[in-house]
């Protein structure tokens, strides 16, 4: 990526590079998980790892407290019921 390549959602995850992607959380799902990257402004990037230079959905530090926050208390449940 250059500094002229502004990071959006849906651009190729591989453009973000490939070091830092960590799995915070995986699954007995073979190992089909999603990985996370804190980007430098803050941003988080999230792919899925059996496709590594498939789209990464970016999301603001903002909007990554609202999730989490939101996880945490039970309103995504609905997601796997």
């Amino acid at each position: 990526m250059t500094s002229m390549d502004p990071v959006h959602s849906g651009m190729p995850a591989h453009e973000l590079g490939t070091e830092g992607w960590e799995k915070p959380w995986s699954g007995t799902n073979g190992g089909s998980c999603v990985e996370a990257k804190r980007l430098p402004d803050g941003s988080v990037a999230l792919r899925q790892s059996r496709d590594p230079d498939g789209p990464a959905l970016v999301y603001s530090r903002d909007e990554m407290i609202s999730f989490l926050e939101g996880a945490k208390s039970g309103r995504a449940d609905f997601l796997v019921d």
